[in-house]
């Protein structure tokens, strides 16, 4: 094993600039919605409510699938190198929402530490990850729509080839605290939302798009809920996209 290379302060800035939207550890939640407003680096222009609600017309609405059949396993045997850079998609995501990151060997692909800038779900700022340091230094790789959810919105129709994209691709994943990755399971936006309030114009516009990409369907809850946040989001001030 190599030793750990710590990036420069100036890349670490640089990162920070260009961090997306993650999560990070926290004790376990109490249930208190927070309202910690979103860094501006967190918000990007292709991800705006306005461009989420006009894509929120040309998803169907229909009602849930069974779950039968579902399985972690038929959207990959876990994580693949999707962009061929000898990474698999969790140690890119990593990368992506981490700053002052350490890694493990010089081939600069296992993370071994580093801080997230903000957690979206909870608010909190400058969380510490650590590989090695147990559960309270931990971070879950988070499906922005979750794969259970997708699997009884269309996703059993899907080849196996592109469930795999889906459970991979960068725009639907972000590192979450886990307890609150537990907490959410495979619902969708009709049954949970972040605690953080100000995150969740984000959140419902990710998750549009994602869906709209997919050509995943909603439910008739589901997409009132998401219709009325979004609504609110382009037209009001709290919790809006900066």
């Amino acid at each position: 094993m190599h030793t750990r290379k710590t990036p420069t302060t100036a890349l670490a800035g640089a990162s920070l600039a260009l961090a997306l939207a993650g999560c990070g550890q926290l004790p376990a939640t109490t249930g208190t919605a927070q309202t910690v407003e979103p860094p501006p680096a967190q918000a990007t222009a292709a991800a705006s409510p306005t461009k989420a609600l006009d894509l929120l017309d040309t998803i169907p609405v229909k009602g849930r699938a069974p779950e039968t059949g579902y399985d972690r396993d038929k959207f990959g045997s876990g994580w693949t190198d999707t962009n061929d850079n000898g990474c698999g998609t969790r140690q890119d995501i990593l990368a992506r929402d981490l700053v002052s990151v350490e890694y493990e060997g010089a081939e600069k692909c296992e993370v071994a530490s580093g801080v997230l800038p903000y957690g979206p779900y909870t608010g909190e700022e400058n969380i510490k990850f650590d590989a090695d340091g147990g559960y309270d230094l931990a971070l879950d790789t988070e499906h922005i729509a979750a794969l259970g959810d997708a699997w009884q919105k269309g996703a059993q129709q899907w080849t196996e080839t592109r469930r795999e994209q889906f459970a991979n691709d960068p725009a639907n994943l972000m590192m979450v605290d886990p307890s609150l990755n537990r907490a959410k399971g495979a619902a969708d936006a009709a049954t949970w939302l972040p605690p953080n309030k100000a995150y969740r114009c984000t959140y419902v516009t990710k998750q549009t798009m994602v869906k709209a990409k997919y050509d995943l369907w909603m439910t008739a809850a589901e997409h009132a809920k998401i219709t009325d946040l979004l609504t609110n989001c382009t037209i009001g001030t709290k919790g809006r996209q900066r």
